[in-house]
């Protein structure tokens, strides 16, 4: 595979990015929590937008993949900039965004910044406000306190045999960044999905995103047994179907 292209943030953070010139809207996919833009949904949907001619964007946010930093100093709100800065300096016109887990929150967040430029949103297991309605509500007292006054806790991880480190500025930055205690304008086609079976995001998150958005072509799709990874063939199938239908009604 060739090597990925990069960009410089205003922060001075360098950004790995892969993009597709193709029709518009462009699709732009926003990866997860400690994901990188190699992942299988990023891979397989890159590969059917350019089937289709489509263009296409994935990246690496600062502390993940090749891009720079290290990732214990990065917050939701460092990741939606360099999400940001690559539409801003990569695509012209408009724009499909399609996030899975955390990049569902950078969409939204994204959703708001880019206004007139975004015909369309996908989230796949959309996890918006996790930092706070997830991790910082799951803490015990001794882990909130070691927060405080060691500035990081560690949680397990169902993905690595390395523990998630989780950091007073994470959880502090992203309380800057919530969605889902303000309104929250959707006015173009947006679709989550949710599998039934995701140990990482409680069906009551899309339940709660699905009442909490406003917009008139507002759908989430439930799949039985789905699990937070959403990569089985069937779920990739239908994260195709799904993006293609935002991009139809766009």
């Amino acid at each position: 595979m060739s090597e990925p292209s990069f960009l410089e943030t205003p922060q001075g953070r360098r950004i790995a990015y892969r993009h597709t010139p193709g029709r518009g809207p462009a699709v732009v996919f926003l990866g997860g929590f400690r994901s990188d833009m190699e992942g299988t949904k990023a891979v397989h949907l890159e590969n059917w937008a350019t089937a289709r001619g489509q263009g296409f964007l994935r990246l690496d946010y600062s502390g993940h993949g090749a891009s720079s930093g290290d990732f214990l100093d990065g917050a939701i709100g460092d990741w939606a900039e360099d999400a940001y800065q690559a539409v801003a300096q990569c695509v012209d016109g408009p724009v499909v965004l399609v996030g899975s887990s955390m990049g569902g929150w950078i969409a939204l967040i994204l959703a708001a910044r880019l206004a007139g430029r975004v015909r369309g949103l996908v989230g796949i297991a959309a996890a918006p406000d996790f930092t706070e309605d997830s991790m910082w509500a799951g803490f015990s007292d001794a882990q909130r306190r070691a927060l405080e006054t060691e500035g990081r806790v560690e949680t397990p991880s169902d993905y690595s045999d390395e523990p998630y480190v989780i950091t007073r500025r994470l959880i502090e930055e992203g309380r800057t960044r919530l969605v889902l205690r303000t309104p929250l304008a959707l006015p173009f086609p947006a679709r989550f999905l949710q599998g039934t079976a995701d140990a990482d995001v409680d069906l009551s998150v899309a339940l709660r995103l699905l009442d909490h958005a406003e917009g008139d072509d507002i759908r989430l799709t439930l799949v039985k047994g789905a699990d937070h990874r959403f990569s089985t063939p069937d779920c990739l199938a239908m994260i195709e179907a799904t993006t293609q239908d935002v991009l139809e009604r766009s």
